[in-house]
């Protein structure tokens, strides 16, 4: 067969055409979300580009990547760098650890006086096999844990060189990428309770940020309240501001825009910004609920700040440019700074996620849907029928939404002003962490296993 010979006047053309289909080709694949650095992701969005299942089932094996145990009791999150999956957690040698799931108000604590193990564990991000086991201290915990919470809450965060963690009362640690210490840094006694009931303890939760060589930590607690950067290369402190407030579980976030890099921390007396460089406060703003959990989370030149309990739950949108006090009269008044309020549809322990112009907020399985821009509720809609709590905080992956619920239900919503539940499936365990997804796949921290949802390759 004579081989079919293309026109020299056609070369051009195909030329183009292949360098277009190249193109295309590189930017699916600069599009992937391989590295999931911290809490919710890269910008701490809980975004991934490329799609994940919609639809697994665990029992089957359908659209389960693996399953690997996980000892101990954590809801550290795990996190993704390259082709390995990195997971805190905390054990108890001499017996299992409780957790009490659901919707309740029971302020109490669990004491456990027992020697716990804290260790991080690294994993194959294709297989699940456990590649190191690194115990990185024994002792017996300072605080105590509230009934719903571990003694490993907190989620490390790496840069592909070190991997820093918050382990309680026991400090800051930092190791490098085969877990070995490099070094530790005490923080404190770490224990955040009700303010208005000081002898209580619920176990800290606000996870660090390594950023631009830097480690933040937001440290509100009852005995003490700081926000701080310390250097990731030996652990000295940069610089260290007191903050006036109540006890918070809240992980701090690194905006930039236009003129300033800033550090934004949730709070009740001490919302605002603070410069990345210098610690000192740009903007700050008062009042809403008065036990703050969730996290800020950027959306454009906005921040999202919500937070629960108490008299207002608002849900609010504040411009990264902010200077100053810009707290309203009222709960609901918006100005220079505030674009928008709803002081009764914020979130108590989930924090909300942002997909391109839309906003989704989860209160208790009460999942509502707003304009970023213009704060208009598109949606208020119930999920799970109320009868569980929602604990983990939502992740996006392909234009589709993931819920998960502590009896381990996910469920999953278009990322559209149009509500819709488009499956329900089971993780098979408890769940109150945040999943994290990489490159396709979900991977979900119950209280027994590591979870990988992916199509099979």
């Amino acid at each position: 067969m004579t081989p079919h010979r293309i026109s020299a006047s056609l070369l051009p053309l195909v030329w183009v055409a292949c360098f277009a289909a190249l193109l295309a080709f590189s930017g699916s694949l600069a599009a992937a979300t391989v590295n999931w650095p911290q809490f919710r992701g890269p910008d701490a969005s809980g975004v991934a580009d490329d799609p994940a299942p919609v639809t697994w089932n665990v029992e089957s094996g359908e659209n389960i990547r693996w399953q690997t145990p996980i000892p101990g009791l954590g809801h550290a999150c795990p996190i993704v760098w390259q082709d390995r999956v990195y997971v805190a957690t905390a054990v108890n040698p001499g017996k299992k650890s409780q957790l009490k799931v659901g919707l309740y108000g029971d302020i109490n604590s669990y004491t456990e006086n027992e020697s716990h193990q804290w260790r991080l564990l690294c994993l194959d991000k294709a297989t699940g096999k456990v590649l190191w086991d690194k115990l990185a201290l024994e002792a017996v915990p300072r605080t105590q844990r509230h009934t719903k919470a571990t003694h490993c809450n907190s989620t490390p965060a790496t840069d592909g060189h070190r991997i820093v963690a918050i382990l309680g009362s026991e400090g800051l640690f930092c190791f490098d990428m085969d877990g070995q210490q490099l070094w530790r840094k005490e923080l404190g006694r770490m224990d955040p309770g009700f303010y208005m009931v000081t002898n209580t303890s619920w176990g800290f939760a606000s996870s660090p940020v390594l950023y631009d060589g830097k480690v933040i930590v937001q440290c509100d607690v009852l005995s003490e309240q700081f926000l701080a950067a310390f250097d990731a290369q030996d652990g000295h402190e940069l610089w260290r501001t007191p903050r006036k407030e109540v006890s918070t579980w809240c992980t701090p976030i690194v905006a930039t825009s236009p003129g300033r890099t800033q550090v934004i921390v949730n709070g009740w007396k001490a919302i605002g910004g603070y410069d990345f460089a210098t610690g000192h406060q740009l903007w700050s703003l008062k009042n809403g609920g008065d036990v703050p959990v969730a996290s800020p989370i950027l959306a454009g030149d906005f921040v999202i700040l919500t937070s629960a309990h108490g008299t207002y739950h608002p849900m609010r949108a504040v411009r990264l440019d902010a200077t100053g006090d810009i707290t309203p009269p009222e709960i609901d008044g918006t100005n220079q700074s505030i674009a928008w309020s709803h002081p009764r549809k914020g979130d108590y322990l989930a924090t909300p996620i942002v997909v391109g112009n839309l906003l989704w907020g989860n209160m208790d399985g009460i999942v509502t849907c707003f304009d970023v821009k213009t704060g208009e509720v598109y949606y208020s809609e119930r999920i799970g029928g109320g009868g569980q709590g929602f604990t983990a905080s939502a992740v996006a992956a392909g234009n589709k939404l993931y819920l998960t619920g502590e009896q381990g239900d996910v469920f999953v919503l278009p990322a559209t002003n149009q509500f819709s539940v488009l499956a329900t499936n089971k993780l098979g365990g408890l769940c109150l962490s945040t999943p994290a997804i990489s490159e396709g796949t979900l991977f979900f921290r119950t209280t027994e296993n590591l979870v990988a949802v992916g199509f099979k390759k």
